[in-house]
C-alpha cells in the first residue's frame, strides 16, 4: 500500500479527471469543470460559466464559486490520496472579495495539511488574475 504524502501524487491529472468523471456519471462531460494541472501539494481547476450559473446582475452565482471551490479540493484529495470516492467534505469556508464576471474561472487548491483522516486546503478563486481573486475558500475533507 502506497502511502499518501505531500511530495508526491498517487494520481496524474488525468487519473483524477477519468475518475470524476467516471463517479459523477450524470454530470455532462460540457459542464465539468477540468483540471489544468496538479504538483505534489497543488490542483489548478478551470471552468466556463454558462447561463445556468449567474446570478441577477449577469455575476456569477455564490453556490457556482462554491461548487468549484469544492470540486477543486476533491481533486486536490484524490491526487495525494488516490481514488477514494467517498472522501467527503466536512467544512467549507468561502470569502466572496469582489464580483465575479462571467468569463472562465481558475481556481488553485493548495494542500495545508494532509493528515490520516482530515485532509485541509486553501482555495483560490479568479477569472483575470491571481493577484485579484474573486473569491477564497478553506476546504477540509474527511477520509473514510
Amino acid at each position: 500500500m502506497t502511502v499518501p504524502s505531500v511530495d508526491a501524487l498517487l494520481m496524474d491529472a488525468d487519473a483524477v479527471d477519468a475518475f470524476i468523471a467516471a463517479a459523477f456519471p450524470e454530470v455532462p462531460d460540457d459542464r465539468r469543470s477540468r483540471i489544468a494541472s496538479a504538483r505534489p501539494g497543488h490542483v489548478r481547476m478551470t471552468m466556463m460559466p454558462d447561463a445556468s450559473h449567474l446570478r441577477p446582475g449577469g455575476i456569477v452565482s455564490g453556490p457556482t464559486q462554491m461548487a468549484l471551490a469544492d470540486h477543486v479540493a476533491y481533486a486536490l484529495v484524490l491526487a495525494h490520496i488516490g481514488p477514494v470516492a467517498m472522501a467527503v467534505t466536512s467544512a467549507l469556508t468561502v470569502h466572496f472579495l469582489r464580483p465575479c464576471p462571467p468569463m472562465l474561472l481558475t481556481a488553485d487548491a493548495r494542500l495545508l495539511r494532509l493528515g490520516k483522516r482530515l485532509i485541509v486546503s486553501d482555495v483560490q478563486i479568479w477569472t483575470d488574475g491571481p493577484d485579484r481573486p474573486v473569491a477564497q475558500a478553506s476546504v477540509t475533507y474527511i477520509v473514510p
